[in-house]
């Protein structure tokens, strides 16, 4: 038999944080996260609007028996919709928002909400960058929290590394605030060990890029060139300098009106990310794949804010599936394993399947860095697939695994956070020291297990 949990202590917290409860006109909306694919139907949904308002909602929801979500946009949300939400309150924090920027100190402070797109704008103001990733509308603390991959990242590491302090509201309700010198072992904890494991981060502090430009851009192809692409840039990868972060991408576009006419309908194949050189330096390193005669070569120096724009990411909320891996070298083999996968002819269901650049300064763990302070492998492979409706999405799945699978004699254990759009092992994450070391550390800070992450530990 179900019991309903008592919802009551939340509908006497402070005016000014919405709650919404099932069968309420705002709980559907509420409670839709990023990727229309997933269906959350928690307990309660908690908008909160200020910092102390995120204390009382802990507070209140422990008062109650209940567990907690945080929740900035929800574009992970498939692995928190596996498990049932029934006795969890979501605390949606997109009305959280702030940035302030250090220019003199190279750091900005992000409240738990705010969008890389807003901060990547207060950064180019003072002629900066920050460790984003490819898509403005995703949240800043569940990505950098989660390691992050950023076009910068070969150069720079994972976004993790650039943390210098973490504001997080505890299981107690109680605001601990982390860096280098005070709660040090938290601190550790939580750059990588994602934003829900340890309680409700309202604020980062991350270090600045001296970047207010950046050489970057896609090249575009027929996806009939696939086989001539894939192999050019595979062999290109293998010896490019740490300066340049790039991906491959196989991509397949229905044939809407609102498409531009160069993607609407069409099979591709893409190459895009930053390279961190000259304007001069950055053509000598591209001219190989250049010499493939792109059909459209966007290259170039833009604002750092622009770089959001190159991987030309959904603009808005949207159903999806994916799944991943991590491979390690890719031989001749691994490519024509990818290409019999997705190359000219294949229906493979994808929206896409990306082959991102790894190694370089990613693979290096750093000296005081977090649990997370590098990834293990050559290559990200991510494959995405549609899914507005259950039957796409199952369907979308076993395309997915289907590459992956394809490609399982060069992936390795290890996973990415924030490439995992599903639940998954998390020990997959770390190695093994660092993943005994990280539970403990959950089970001291939250031994009750109040907070439900995307990720659980």
């Amino acid at each position: 038999m179900t019991t309903t949990p008592d919802t009551s202590t939340l509908s006497t917290l402070d005016s000014g944080c919405e709650v919404h409860f099932p069968g309420d006109p705002g709980y559907d909306a509420a409670s839709t996260p990023w990727n229309l694919a997933v269906e959350q139907r928690p307990a309660a949904v908690a908008v909160p609007r200020t910092i102390e308002q995120v204390s009382d909602v802990v507070r209140a929801a422990v008062a109650a028996g209940l567990r907690v979500a945080p929740q900035s946009t929800g574009h992970g949300a498939a692995a928190l919709g596996e498990g049932s939400l029934a006795d969890v309150v979501l605390v949606r924090l997109h009305e959280l928002t702030g940035v302030t920027v250090d220019a003199a100190a190279g750091t900005v402070r992000v409240l738990g909400g705010t969008l890389w797109q807003d901060v990547a704008v207060a950064a180019a103001a003072h002629g900066r960058s920050v460790l984003h990733g490819s898509a403005g509308d995703v949240g800043v603390v569940g990505y950098v929290l989660s390691g992050g991959l950023s076009f910068y990242a070969r150069r720079h590491g994972v976004a993790a590394n650039s943390v210098r302090a973490v504001e997080v509201i505890t299981a107690d309700g109680d605001l601990r605030r982390a860096t280098a010198d005070e709660d040090r072992d938290l601190f550790w904890g939580l750059r990588g060990g994602g934003a829900g494991n340890f309680g409700i981060v309202v604020a980062v502090e991350l270090g600045l890029l001296p970047y207010a430009d950046v050489f970057a851009g896609m090249l575009l192809w027929d996806r009939e060139r696939a086989p001539e692409v894939v192999r050019a840039w595979a062999e290109w990868s293998r010896t490019a300098p740490d300066s340049a972060t790039t991906s491959l991408r196989v991509m397949s576009f229905p044939p809407l009106p609102e498409l531009p006419p160069f993607l609407s309908g069409r099979d591709l194949v893409v190459i895009d990310g930053a390279i961190l050189e000259t304007d001069e330096r950055a053509a000598e390193v591209l001219a190989p794949l250049r010499a493939l005669s792109p059909e459209m070569d966007t290259f170039g120096r833009i604002p750092a804010p622009a770089l959001l724009q190159v991987h030309m990411d959904p603009p808005g909320p949207t159903p999806a599936v994916a799944d991943h891996s991590v491979l390690g070298p890719l031989d001749d083999a691994a490519v024509e394993a990818f290409l019999a996968q997705v190359g000219p002819g294949t229906r493979s269901g994808l929206m896409f399947a990306e082959l991102r650049h790894l190694g370089g300064q990613l693979a290096k763990p750093v000296a005081g860095g977090g649990v997370l302070s590098s990834v293990s492998g050559e290559y990200a492979l991510m494959c995405l697939a549609p899914a507005p409706t259950p039957q796409a999405a199952v369907a979308g799945r076993a395309a997915a695994f289907s590459v992956v699978r394809a490609m399982s004699a060069w992936s390795r254990v290890a996973l990415v956070p924030t490439f995992a759009e599903t639940r998954v092992d998390a020990s997959r994450f770390y190695d093994g020291y660092d993943w005994a070391a990280l539970c403990r550390l959950r089970d001291e800070v939250d031994p009750g297990r109040v907070f439900v992450a995307n990720h659980p530990l």
